[in-house]
C-alpha cells in the first residue's frame, strides 16, 4: 500500500471536518445569525475565534487518540474512551444525526422553494437521494466528495465576499466601527463549538491516513481554521445588514437578493446544496462505518454497498418527516443547544480527562522509558 499523500494526512481531515460542520445552518448563515449576531459585530468575531480554537484543540486530541489506539470508527473509539458507558454516546449520536439531517432537509427544501417554487419536500428528497448515493460506495466515494465540494465551496465564498464588500463594504465597516454590546460572545462561541465538535468523531475513518502522532496533531490544529474561515468571511458580510439580518431564516438568500446578481444567486444556492450534501454524507457515512466494523468482526466480510445504501435510506427517511414537520429556525434554536451540553458530557469532558491520560500513557518517550526500566 502506498504512503498517504501530504494532502490526505494534513489537509483532507480538515476539509472533512468542515464538511461535517458546515451543514444547513452554517452554509445558509442561519447558525451564524443564531449564535454570533446577538453579540454584535465585534462580539461575533470573538465568538467565532473561540469556536475555531475549541475545534482545533479537540480535533487534535481526537485525531491523536484515534491514531494511537487505531480506532477509526466511533463505536471502537468510544469503547476505549468510555468503556461500558460507550452506549451513551451512541444514543446521543443517533439523536444528533436525526436532528442535523432534519435541518439539512429543511434547508434543502427552503432552497428549492425559494429558487424554483418547488414544494419543500422536493428539495429535501433530492438531497436525501444524493446522500444515499455517495455513502453507498464507502470511504473513497465520500472522500472525493469532501475534496471537490471543498474546492467549489471555497471558490464561491471568495466570490461572495468580493461581491458583497465591493457593494456594501462601507456599510459593514461603519457598523464594525460603531460600539455595541458584546454580551454573550463566550457562551455563543462555546455553544456553537460544543454541538459541532462531534464532527471530529464523524470523520474518524480518515484517521487511517495518519502515519505519526505529528500528522494527527497538525491535521487537528488545521481543522479549526479550515472549517471556520468561510464562516468568518460570511459573518463579516452579514454585518452590512446588522442587526435585522439576525431574524432572517435564510440570511444567505437575503444578501443574494440585495446583490441582485441572478446567475451568482443560482451558483451560491448550488454551493449551499453541495455543502448540505457533504455534511449529510459525513454523518451517514460515520454510521455506515460503525456498522461495517461490527459486520467485519462477526461475518469476516465487508459490508456490501447495497446494505450501506439501505442503512442510509432508513436513517434519511425518518429525518425527512422531521424536516417536513419543523422549520429550520426552530430546529436550530431548540435542538442544538441541548446537543451542545450532551456532547460536552459524553465526549469533550471524557476526552480532556481519560483521553489525555490514555495519550500520555501511550507517549513514545514514556514507552521507551518503561522499556528501559524493564
Amino acid at each position: 500500500m502506498s504512503r498517504p499523500s501530504t494532502f490526505q494526512r494534513l489537509i483532507l481531515p480538515g476539509l472533512a471536518f468542515k464538511a461535517a460542520v458546515i451543514g444547513g445552518g452554517y452554509a445558509t448563515g442561519r447558525e451564524l445569525a443564531e449564535y454570533f449576531i446577538p453579540s454584535g459585530p465585534q462580539g461575533g468575531v470573538l465568538a467565532i475565534l473561540v469556536a475555531m480554537l475549541c475545534w482545533s484543540v479537540i480535533c487534535a486530541l481526537t485525531f491523536a487518540l484515534a491514531h494511537a489506539t487505531r480506532r477509526f470508527d466511533y463505536r471502537s473509539f468510544f469503547g476505549d474512551l468510555l468503556g461500558p458507558f460507550a452506549f451513551v454516546f451512541e444514543i446521543a449520536y443517533v439523536v444528533f444525526m436525526v436532528l442535523i439531517l432534519a435541518v439539512f432537509g429543511a434547508a434543502a427544501g427552503a432552497i428549492g422553494e425559494a429558487m424554483f417554487g418547488w414544494p419543500k419536500l422536493a428539495g429535501t428528497l433530492l438531497l436525501m437521494l444524493g446522500i444515499g448515493a455517495f455513502t453507498a460506495f464507502g470511504n473513497h466515494s465520500v472522500e472525493r466528495l469532501f475534496k471537490w465540494v471543498s474546492f467549489f465551496l471555497y471558490g464561491v465564498y471568495a466570490l461572495f465576499v468580493v461581491f458583497v464588500l465591493s457593494s456594501f463594504g462601507d456599510r459593514a465597516l461603519a457598523i464594525f466601527q460603531t460600539p455595541v454590546p458584546t454580551d454573550g460572545w463566550l457562551a455563543g462561541g462555546l455553544t456553537y463549538a460544543g454541538y459541532n465538535i462531534v464532527g471530529a468523531v464523524i470523520i474518524l475513518p480518515l484517521a487511517r491516513h495518519f502515519t505519526s502522532r505529528r500528522d494527527a496533531v497538525v491535521a487537528g490544529v488545521l481543522a479549526g481554521p479550515l472549517a471556520m474561515l468561510p464562516g468568518l468571511l460570511f459573518f463579516v458580510c452579514m454585518i452590512a445588514w446588522y442587526p435585522y439580518i439576525g431574524a432572517e431564516a435564510l440570511p444567505s438568500d437575503y444578501m443574494l437578493r440585495k446583490l441582485d446578481m441572478p446567475v451568482f444567486h443560482l451558483l451560491f444556492q448550488g454551493m449551499i446544496f453541495s455543502a448540505l450534501l457533504e455534511s449529510g454524507a459525513a454523518a451517514v457515512h460515520a454510521t455506515n462505518e460503525r456498522i461495517a466494523v461490527a459486520w467485519r468482526e462477526r461475518r469476516k466480510a465487508e459490508l456490501p454497498n447495497a446494505w450501506r445504501f439501505a442503512i442510509a435510506a432508513a436513517v434519511l427517511v425518518g429525518s425527512i418527516f422531521i424536516a417536513d414537520r419543523f422549520g429550520l429556525v426552530a430546529l436550530i434554536a431548540q435542538g442544538y443547544r441541548g446537543l451542545a451540553y450532551l456532547f460536552l458530557a459524553v465526549y469533550v469532558l471524557p476526552l480532556l480527562t481519560i483521553g489525555v491520560w490514555q495519550l500520555w500513557r501511550r507517549s513514545p518517550r514514556l514507552a521507551v522509558a518503561q522499556s528501559n526500566e524493564a
